[in-house]
């Protein structure tokens, strides 16, 4: 019996009587334990009885091997009579992954192809063990290393195992900026996601290499730039270099800024008949003599689109051209409104958000399922789902439907974590020595809501909050929120007591726009006024013991700055005001101002001028009581003890407040060579002047509404535990009674 072998298949067809083929009158296959026989024929595609080529043969052969169910694969001819001749690939029994602490089994296992019951290759683990090694990357441990193990068990079984050892998490070491004139690299460190490694980061995944992180601070540093003037800007290059250890990268931004432009002369023209341009100056939000912001300019299109679709103009596309004149560093900017096509939005559909409900995206789209296509409101949609901070990806792509006049919208967006911890420790001549953590989630159970927890304690005050807020009260674009808090403070130094406030307060707040806001807010807390010193003054002594405040108050807000953490341009305003009566022992009316404005010079150079006042009476026979009052001093009037202004007791020396208010000054912030670490000067000018209290005896109390001055200076570091000042003031103009300092640390930020 002649057999021949696939090797010599072709040239014996070659040879046969039929130059280009063969008989095969059967087809046998040999070897085989769970796959059926049935299944080997449907790949090979050999019909008994009819004639093959080499061609064909090669097709089968490789058909064949490509399934992934065969380890080896043999073709002969006995006679007439095919022989296929496999062994197949074992089955894994079991999966196992050794030595991965930080990644937990799951993450892996949504990963892998190969798992129990499936069939194992040589391919396939190769291909998994470089998805382990890519999920390793993702989370930032670049020398990752992985070896799969295999144990055979009977029945042509393996267990397969997945050995990791995951190494450390591969960190930023450095992130070098260059062609950055205008900003310094702090700045634009602040402005990024990515962060330098440093010891204060323990608890921040911020220092932590992502290729997709570094990705999206490109588009974060366009935005800024943009923002404040720079049309042009782009980044040249973005260069990640591991380190020889594969623990450590260096990362290399080259920017090109170009020119910083004006806004010269803005027109709104349109192809459209029956549009009227000239009422759709209104709609924008940039004006002549403004520097170019190019999310102002986008708001504008976004504004005039919505308001053309109010008149009945639904299919409408307006394009902002920009014309720059390179001579003075100017621009025209015109807004062309031409007819769009008639297409409507058919789905929606979003994939990627595991955790968060699709309610949270959907919410944040400008347009719905029937409504107009609309280009501008979809780029409007895609920043409001970026600004909510839960995703490292937002991909917004439109499909074409089987309906020439409609469309689907498909979101895609990656998930990232919205957790935070902090914890921090310092000193403060303020407080002492202190300790603050806490825990905020900002997409708490998938549904965009708030929840947060801080604790602080310090020498003289401790501190305990807990927060939530909804972002979307019964589904209107209106914030909720319910805070609890306790606080116990120390006033023995200034006033020879103590004081406990503990309550809750509910908080609603809305946008009339993007600057202006408003909020609502009803506090009922308990103040106590307890460890009075027998030597003290009467009127502390007076209103020792226990007393419930129950207030309705408002906030209006207009805020234009640029950043509401470091801004260097704008100005805020607000107004609020407070009414106590609503049941309880307080009964008063407050009113509060504030305005701030920041200019910027020379590039580094900051100046902030600034404005506050505050007036407190009480109605009904009330009397204003110590805990509502206002004091000056310390971290406002700088130069100043804290409550070192004001009324203040002849013969005991306590601070007894006042009912009014007026404090203001300017500061200038500017380089000193440490941006690096964040840190810069400042030079400043404070103003203050701090009103009588209610029903004090000018016998006993010395006052005066005169006002106060003082100078200094001092330096601000952006830390990882928030905003710290160190403050030199020296008053110029004070009263002999009041109390002073000279050196202040403070933690916390001030507008």
């Amino acid at each position: 019996m002649k057999k021949i072998y696939w090797a010599a298949l072709a040239p014996i067809i070659m040879n046969a009587g039929n130059a280009s083929a063969v008989q095969v009158d059967a087809v046998e296959v040999n070897g085989l334990q769970r796959v059926e026989k049935e299944t080997v024929l449907s790949y090979v595609n050999i019909i008994p009885d009819s004639d093959i080529s080499s061609e064909d043969l090669n097709d089968a052969f490789k058909k064949l091997y490509a399934t992934g169910l065969f380890s080896d694969v043999k073709f002969n001819m006995d006679e007439n009579i095919l022989n296929i001749d496999v062994k197949e690939n074992p089955v894994v029994n079991k999966r196992f992954f050794d030595g991965n602490d930080k990644v937990d089994d799951k993450m892996l296992e949504s990963e892998v192809q190969l798992g129990p019951r499936s069939v194992y290759s040589v391919a396939k683990v190769q291909e998994d063990t470089k998805r382990i090694l890519d999920v390793y990357k993702r989370v930032g441990r670049y020398a990752a290393a992985v070896e799969p193990k295999v144990i055979e068990r009977d029945q042509n079984r393996v267990d397969l195992i997945y050995e990791i050892e995951e190494g450390p998490l591969a960190k930023i070491k450095k992130i070098n900026f260059i062609g950055n004139k205008h900003y310094s690299d702090s700045d634009l460190q602040g402005e990024i996601l990515s962060k330098e490694t440093r010891w204060w980061r323990i608890f921040s995944s911020s220092e932590n290499y992502d290729p997709e992180k570094t990705n999206y601070d490109k588009e974060l540093l366009r935005r800024f730039y943009t923002k404040h003037g720079y049309a042009d800007f782009r980044v040249v290059s973005a260069v990640a270099e591991l380190s020889p250890d594969n623990e450590s990268f260096i990362i290399t931004m080259v920017l090109d800024e170009g020119p910083r432009y004006k806004i010269n002369k803005i027109n709104i023209t349109s192809s459209m008949a029956d549009v009227d341009t000239d009422s759709l100056y209104g709609e924008l939000e940039i004006d002549e003599g403004d520097w170019y912001n190019d999310d102002k300019i986008e708001k504008s299109v976004y504004a005039i689109t919505e308001e053309l679709g109010k008149k009945g103009f639904a299919f409408v596309e307006v394009e902002p051209v920009l014309n720059r004149h390179t001579a003075d560093n100017t621009m025209d900017v015109t807004f062309r409104i031409r007819e769009g096509a008639r297409i409507f939005i058919n789905q929606i559909n979003i994939t990627g958000n595991n955790r968060t409900y699709d309610e949270v995206i959907r919410r944040e789209f400008r347009l719905n399922e029937g409504d107009a296509f609309n280009a501008a409101k979809i780029r409007a949609s895609r920043r409001n789902i970026e600004n909510l901070n839960y995703f490292s990806k937002v991909d917004i792509q439109t499909t074409p439907t089987g309906d020439p006049n409609k469309a689907d919208i498909d979101v895609d967006v990656e998930e990232k974590s919205t957790g935070y911890f902090n914890v921090g420790v310092g000193y403060s001549t303020v407080n002492g020595a202190l300790i603050r953590t806490g825990v905020t989630e900002n997409n708490f159970l998938g549904r965009g809501q708030q929840l947060g927890f801080d604790i602080g304690v310090s020498q003289r005050e401790q501190d305990y909050n807990i927060n939530f807020t909804e972002p979307y009260f019964l589904g209107l674009p209106m914030s909720a929120g319910i805070d609890l808090f306790r606080t116990e403070t120390d006033y023995q130094d200034e006033a020879s007591y103590d004081e406990v406030m503990t309550g809750g307060r509910l908080r609603w707040g809305w946008k009339y726009t993007d600057n202006l806001s408003q909020s609502l807010r009803y506090t009922l807390k308990q103040d106590e006024i307890k460890n009075v010193s027998k030597n003290s003054s009467i009127y502390i002594q007076r209103e020792e013991g226990k007393y419930i405040d129950s207030a309705f108050g408002q906030t209006l807000a207009y805020d234009k700055r640029d950043s509401s953490i470091d801004p260097k341009e704008g100005y805020y305003l607000s107004f609020g005001n407070d009414v106590a009566g609503a049941g309880g022992d307080e009964k008063y009316l407050r009113f509060d101002a504030k305005s701030y404005f920041y200019y910027t010079f020379m590039e580094d150079f900051t100046l902030k001028t600034f404005l506050t006042g505050g007036i407190v009476t009480g109605y009904g026979d009330e009397d204003v009581r110590l805990s509502q009052r206002y004091f000056l001093g310390g971290s406002t009037m700088r130069g100043f003890d804290t409550a070192g202004i004001g009324a203040r007791d002849k013969y005991t020396k306590d601070a007894l407040g006042g009912n009014w208010m007026v404090y203001g000054g300017s500061e200038l912030m500017f380089p000193i060579g440490l941006d690096e670490v964040g840190i810069k000067g400042r030079t400043f000018v404070d103003v203050g002047a701090l009103g009588k209290p209610d029903n004090v005896s000018y016998d006993i109390v010395e006052y005066s509404s005169s006002p106060r001055v003082s100078v200094g200076f001092g330096f601000t570091w952006l830390s990882p535990m928030g905003k710290i000042d160190l403050d030199f003031g020296f008053p110029v103009v004070k009263e002999d009674y009041d109390e002073t300092e000279v050196f202040r640390l403070n933690f916390g930020a001030r507008l």
